[in-house]
């Protein structure tokens, strides 16, 4: 029997094709397969940064809350000083005018200074 040379037969291509659709079959699922095991390893590493991060937050608000110094006095003397004096200037305007004899001026005065 002489066996037949160029083209391969339907059964020979048939089985070409089978070969090569399965190979493509097959590496196109390892591909994909490994892009899915990337994506989860990164998510799951970005869920702990993310946790690590929270965890380092609540500890540095609560280190940072038992640590905070007391907080300043409030800032109203220092409005009432200007009020004062303020008041002083008008009082002094006011005898410089000739509105307040010198004896108004200072029962005024040492009203405002207490």
């Amino acid at each position: 029997m002489r066996r037949r040379v160029g083209r391969p037969g339907v059964v020979g291509t048939m089985a070409r094709t089978a070969v090569i659709a399965g190979t493509a079959t097959a590496t196109a699922n390892a591909v994909s397969n490994r892009s899915a095991n990337k994506q989860a390893a990164a998510q799951q590493q970005q869920a702990a940064m993310q946790q690590a991060a929270y965890e380092q937050g609540a500890a540095d608000a609560a280190a940072a809350a038992a640590a905070a110094p007391p907080p300043p006095p409030p800032a109203a003397p220092a409005a009432a000083e200007t009020d004062v004096i303020a008041q002083l200037t008008k009082l002094g305007e006011l005898k410089a005018a000739g509105v307040l004899t010198d004896e108004e001026f200072a029962a005024a005065k040492a009203k405002l200074l207490g």
